[in-house]
């Protein structure tokens, strides 16, 4: 048995799983509460003041430290039959001290385990009838990946699992191959695919390459990469219908696909919205009407409704995640890092805010709408964009008029860190309703 952190007690609930580097976290979504915060950017205090603001405990259902437990560090997970898969990851050396698990490079690798210390395996953890008082047990499955994988991509399409390797934290770290395969869940297999351009064969350039971002459109996979040696972002697609990469340049302006579905800007499709996106870009979350023929404008709406006022605090934020919960429902989670009041033990705390919303189309809503109309500009801030109606003539809605009416289900700041020194990313994150058994 692995030692679970019982943090509350309670009734099977709709969770939301989530995986910090160091740790699988289970939400109880049902003790979610709309929290409300003053605009600081509004009020006339100052700069010390402004992050004086109330910063609650997670209602965690279930939590297990994988680290303490011998489990690899950064594993990514998905959610398939009511189980849970976590794969890849490193394997940090044993015996360091938790304050160094924060940040995996000055660790290093426990060599023993797996390729070296990176981890070619796959945990999983039945969900069926899971209650507050089982012991979250993963398990090793009897199939392994053909490779280890650091910071894996993953990502679940047409019904295939895909993997790929991303950066360790070891930059001398040679890569396994093959660094990119697939599982087929039917036949319990993995396959080998071809090579990514950016990682040469044997892996020998893993310093040159740093992968960044990824995005998925449909079947194809979207990845940006940082070269290290000239110093370049650049874009690369493959597509798993036709199994072949394909170089897209330096620039996300030449990219086949609107900049929203683009690596960077982190978004999914609203259930039973084919044509309603969820995304961040930058700090603030918007949704996206996607028009029905070329010849139309993509009509952008903030969310202020849920953006709580989170990047006024002077609070350090980083990569946002949006979670697709139920039908019309959807989840945002934006951790960061908040400086302590003086006098705490830490200089500063690790953060997360999140916020629960329901998603309706207004009734005058239409991605056809005239193409005399509005660019949302990558830079622009969230007053850029007007959401005022205005009825014309010929009773041609504006496309600057709100086409989603948003009704906020849950928002607050909670704390990452309260279980021990914490890395200010979430790895994945995903809805499941729990079922007694």
């Amino acid at each position: 048995m692995k030692k679970t952190e019982m943090v509350l007690e309670g009734q099977p609930k709709p969770l939301l799983w989530v995986a910090t580097p160091q740790r699988l976290i289970a939400i109880d979504m049902s003790k979610l509460k709309i929290n409300h915060y003053e605009d600081a950017s509004k009020l006339k205090i100052n700069h010390y003041e402004s992050r004086d603001f109330e910063i609650h405990s997670l209602p965690v259902f279930r939590m297990l430290n994988l680290v303490e437990n011998e489990f690899p560090f950064g594993m990514r997970f998905f959610i398939r039959d009511s189980k849970l898969y976590m794969v890849g990851g490193e394997k940090p050396r044993r015996g360091a001290s938790p304050k160094l698990y924060r940040h995996l490079k000055s660790v290093g690798h426990d060599e023993s385990f797996g390729d070296r210390g990176l981890s070619p395996y796959v945990y999983v953890l039945d969900l069926t009838g899971l209650d507050s008082s089982t012991d979250l047990d993963l398990l090793k499955h009897h199939t392994s990946m053909l490779a280890a994988k650091p910071t894996p991509i993953v990502e679940e399409i047409e019904g295939k699992i895909y993997v790929l390797s991303g950066t360790p934290s070891q930059s001398y770290c040679l890569l396994p191959t093959p660094t990119f395969e697939v599982y087929d869940p039917l036949i319990e297999q993995w396959k080998p695919l071809d090579q990514p351009p950016f990682y040469r064969e044997g892996c020998s350039n893993c310093q040159e390459f740093e992968v960044i971002d990824h995005s998925v459109l449909g079947t194809t996979i979207y990845v940006l990469t940082f070269n290290l040696m000239d110093e370049f972002y650049h874009y690369y697609s493959y597509n798993v219908n036709d199994g072949n990469w394909k170089f897209l340049g330096e620039s996300e302006d030449k990219l086949p696909v609107p900049y929203h579905f683009t690596p960077m800007f982190t978004g999914k499709f609203v259930p039973g919205y084919n044509d309603i996106y969820i995304f961040f870009l930058g700090d603030i979350p918007y949704a996206a009407l996607i028009p029905s023929n070329d010849r139309s404008p993509t009509r952008y709406q903030a969310l202020n409704e849920v953006d709580g006022a989170l990047y006024h605090r002077q609070v350090a934020s980083y990569s946002g995640l949006v979670v697709q919960l139920g039908e019309h429902e959807m989840c945002i989670m934006k951790p960061g890092s908040v400086q302590a009041k003086e006098g705490s033990l830490r200089p500063c705390h690790i953060i997360l805010y999140m916020a629960t919303f329901k998603v309706e189309k207004l009734l005058h809503s239409s991605s056809s709408a005239q193409d005399r109309g509005l660019k949302l500009l990558r830079t622009a801030d969230a007053s850029d964009v007007s959401q005022t109606s205005s009825h014309h003539d010929n009773d041609v809605q504006d496309i600057r008029a709100p086409f989603l009416s948003i009704t906020c289900l849950s928002k607050g700041f909670y704390y990452l860190d309260e279980w021990g020194p914490e890395a200010s990313y979430i790895c994945s994150a995903f809805f499941h309703q729990l079922v007694d058994p």
